[in-house]
């Protein structure tokens, strides 16, 4: 008999003996927060600077201004954007832009500069973006390959805690939380950015 027949004999044993009844698990999560949008921005931004990412103000008149000189700041000439971007907000970018898609092998995008996505939703008392792979901010690996993701939040899908943002998802997309650029720390705890994700994260705050 292997160890892993060992295992599984233990799993149904253990199966065998628990209890067939459902149990439900009360769940009260504090919801309906709201804070005045000073507020709210000011807390949003203090966790996203936490996180040394890099924060930015914009009006969405001004998002195409905004974005172009983001990019031009970052030397960032070719850059990837999901097909569902709206395209007017590259308009005065003045670098190349490719559209991804499924047909492009994730290590190809590594040949990009940078990307720019939309989001789902966001937290502010964490810092945290949600992605959901809608068309506005395309597949993980887009986001994930290019050393530099710029990420647009408008005002509007910013919400106070985790509770709030978690109600606002569609369980059945794939999501993607992003508190800041990828950082991880050895055991000396010597902080590395860029070893699973984008290494400088620039988000536009809109609104």
């Amino acid at each position: 008999m292997t160890a892993k027949d060992v295992i599984l004999d233990r799993i149904r044993a253990a199966r065998e003996l628990a209890p067939s009844t459902t149990v439900t698990v009360p769940r009260n999560y504090r919801t309906g927060r709201t804070l005045p949008d000073a507020e709210l921005i000011e807390l949003f931004v203090d966790r996203l600077v936490d996180y040394k990412a890099n924060v930015h103000r914009s009006t969405a008149e001004e998002l195409p201004a905004t974005l172009a000189k983001v990019l031009a700041d970052r030397d960032a000439r070719r850059v990837g954007v999901p097909a569902g971007l709206d395209a007017s907000w590259l308009s005065k970018y003045g670098g190349e832009v490719v559209v991804d898609s499924s047909d492009v092998p994730a290590p190809e995008l590594e040949g990009l500069d940078g990307v720019v996505t939309s989001s789902t939703v966001s937290c502010a008392e964490t810092g945290t973006i949600f992605l959901d792979g809608s068309p506005d901010q395309g597949r993980r690996a887009l986001t994930l390959v290019p050393d530099l993701h710029v990420c647009v939040v408008p005002l509007s899908t910013v919400e106070v805690g985790v509770p709030e943002a978690m109600a606002r998802l569609v369980p059945e997309r794939p999501t993607t939380l992003i508190s800041g650029p990828s950082a991880t720390s050895d055991i000396e705890l010597e902080r590395v950015e860029g070893v699973h994700g984008p290494r400088t994260l620039d988000v536009v705050i809109v609104g």
